[in-house]
This record gives C-alpha cells, sequence and structure tokens, in this order.
C-alpha cells in the first residue's frame, strides 16, 4: 500500500514543476480570484507565426471581464491574448491591437471556442460552440514573434508577469490547441468534437507548469455528438 502511495505521488506533478502530460478528459481548475496563480505552457515558436488558430474550453460563473489565454513577446504584451467581458463582449488582442466580437449572451456552461487569425488577410474568426460570428478585420500585417511568454489565467501586463487579479480567470479550462495555420471549418468543427490536435500545443501531449493554487482534475462535463441537425448529449 505504501509502495503504491509513494507511486502516485511521483506521477502527480507538485506545483510549479514542469510537466508534459495527456491531459485527456482533465482540466486546470482555477479556484479563486488572485494576481499571481497562473499556469506556463511552454509553447516553441521556432519562427514568427503569419498565421494562428486557438481553440479551447472553459467554464466560468465570474460576471467580470476576465483573461483565459495570454501569449506576450518582448515589447507586446498583447501579442495574442482572448478576453470575455460578459454578458456578450469578446476581445481577440493581436500585436497590441484589439478586435470586439459582439456575442450571445453569457449562460452557465461549457463553451467552446476557436480563433483564427491570417496576417495577409489580417481577417479574425471566433467561432463559439461550432458557431462563427461575424468576422473581423485587424489592421496590421505584422506576424507575432518568435520568442513568446504564454500564460493561462492571466493577462500579461510585461512579458512574462505583472498580473491584475480584476483580469484573473476563475473557472475550469481544458481542450487548448493551437496551430500555426487557419484551419478550415471542417476542421473547426472536428476540434469541436475532439477529433482535430494541434501541432504548437496539444492537449494530449501538454508542456505545463503550474504556478500557485491550481490543480489538475477530472473533466466533469456534457459531451455531444452528432450532426448539426440532431445532436445528442450526455452528461457524466
Amino acid at each position: 500500500m505504501k509502495l503504491c502511495a509513494l507511486l502516485l505521488l511521483l506521477l502527480i506533478p507538485a506545483p510549479g514543476s514542469q510537466a508534459q502530460q495527456d491531459l485527456s478528459g482533465k482540466v486546470f481548475l482555477f479556484p479563486k480570484e488572485t494576481s499571481t496563480d497562473h499556469v506556463i505552457v511552454n509553447l516553441k515558436i521556432l519562427k514568427p507565426l503569419h498565421k494562428v488558430t486557438l481553440c479551447l474550453r472553459y467554464y466560468t460563473d465570474l460576471t467580470r471581464g476576465y483573461t483565459p489565454f495570454s501569449l506576450a513577446t518582448p515589447g507586446k504584451d498583447n501579442a495574442f491574448i482572448i478576453f470575455l467581458e460578459p454578458p456578450h463582449t469578446f476581445y481577440v488582442g493581436i500585436n497590441q491591437e484589439a478586435v470586439t466580437f459582439k456575442t450571445e449572451a453569457e449562460v452557465l456552461d461549457w463553451k467552446h471556442i476557436c480563433v483564427t487569425w491570417d496576417s495577409q488577410t489580417r481577417v479574425v474568426q471566433l467561432w463559439v460552440n461550432g458557431k462563427l460570428y461575424p468576422r473581423k478585420v485587424t489592421s496590421t500585417v505584422s506576424s507575432i514573434a518568435g520568442e513568446s511568454s504564454t500564460v493561462l489565467g492571466q493577462d500579461q501586463d510585461s512579458f512574462g508577469g505583472e498580473f491584475q487579479t480584476s483580469q484573473s480567470f476563475v473557472g475550469e479550462l481544458s481542450d487548448i490547441h493551437m496551430w500555426n495555420d487557419v484551419l478550415s471549418p471542417e476542421d473547426i468543427q472536428k476540434v469541436f468534437y475532439g477529433d482535430h490536435n494541434g501541432n504548437l500545443l496539444n492537449w494530449k501531449s501538454f508542456n505545463y507548469a503550474i504556478k500557485g493554487d491550481i490543480i489538475v482534475q477530472s473533466k466533469l462535463q456534457c459531451k455531444s455528438w452528432g450532426d448539426i441537425s440532431s445532436l445528442y448529449t450526455s452528461c457524466q
């Protein structure tokens, strides 16, 4: 019994330690407002990003603004950031420029979001639970620099740090994937149903370090299958 317990402890990453894990069926649980707690993501960008797709699931009852994902580069704290302002405002920041989406009002349920950006066309797309909102266009055509700092649950006010409690995420994050390309609508649907994994970030091989009181838990959420016309749901 003691040997089994020791082996179990060795398999669970200690807070602040670096881990690469298959997080299928898991979530990061952010239990409280804080200006310190976050998850550092080991995102290796070998060359500047000209195209990007980011997808993730989140579950929260926050009524103030919050930041689930923040990518900063030297000199640009908002190189690629997602910020939500309930009940229905969604901001995507790219190289210090923000575009705004007006979405359906937040309800207490899991959300699956995908954001895409193409520096050539400057088009930004927002998909929520498989639905595409009216596309936006940025003014900048510059790429996202290769050196980056990627954080979950906080808005970086400088490269790698300086967080604010008022922008912290409280709730659950899961199924985080990222690509150096703009996914097609067909592939976005595959991601929604869990059938497509990122080549920059892959939830099934996720390299991260927890800083503070954030825990990895089993996912307890509804699962959907079928096509848009006949969607079936079960919960666990």
